[in-house]
């Protein structure tokens, strides 16, 4: 479960306060995927990241009962001066799995060979996605956060290995994505919401959802 309880998170733009989430009470149980809706610049990728506690709120509390992963493709824990054989072994410390499991696992799904042992830092913003992507399900998490704004490959091969994997995930897990377009939500939920105005309107349904989202977006 996680849990949003009276949730406010603001930024000043230098002209204006501009307000991500405004007293926003929700929940996301376990086997509920779900979608949000949100048209760009409104604080889509402010909302995952508190979700994954990279952000903390102004005001209010955050639940997690369960294990939340970072959001698909932030490169937060991941030092760049170290390569790919390094950031893996270390990341695997961290989350207390075994780093001979998850460098092989890296470096299967990766595809990107010697470059695999060289510093992350070199790498193009592609083979950089192929390694996030990879670490991200080289560990296992009850709920996963998808932000539409996550660096993308173009990689072929690895698109459908890591799609593969991710499909059979999410049979078991829980996924929450954020994203301007209905088209992406389609894909992982059923249920969905919308942020309006520092608010998160929940919905039974994606249609419902999608109606509330178009009158917002067109009126």
């Amino acid at each position: 479960m996680l849990e949003f309880e009276n949730v406010s998170k603001s930024f000043w733009t230098g002209k204006q306060r501009k307000v991500i989430l405004d007293r926003a009470s929700f929940r996301v149980e376990l086997g509920n995927s779900l979608g949000i809706l949100a048209p760009n610049g409104t604080g889509k990728t402010t909302l995952i990241n508190m979700m994954a506690g990279l952000e903390k709120p102004d005001e209010g509390t955050i639940h997690r009962g369960c294990r939340v992963s970072f959001p698909l493709g932030f490169m937060g824990g991941v030092v760049n001066k170290h390569t790919a054989r390094e950031n893996s072994r270390f990341i695997a410390r961290l989350y207390g799995l075994d780093p001979d499991y998850v460098e092989a696992f890296c470096r299967w799904l990766c595809g990107i060979a010697e470059y695999f042992d060289m510093p992350v830092g070199t790498y193009s913003q592609g083979m950089r996605a192929r390694f996030t992507f990879a670490l991200l399900l080289a560990l296992e998490f009850d709920i996963y956060l998808i932000d539409e704004g996550m660096p993308s490959t173009t990689d072929v091969e690895f698109n459908r290995k890591a799609g593969a994997i991710l499909r059979d995930r999410l049979k078991e897990a829980t996924v929450i994505v954020v994203s301007h377009q209905a088209q992406t939500l389609e894909k992982f939920c059923r249920t969905a919401a919308v942020l309006h105005a520092g608010r998160l309107h929940m919905f039974d349904t994606l249609e419902e959802a999608k109606r509330m989202y178009d009158y917002n977006t067109q009126g």
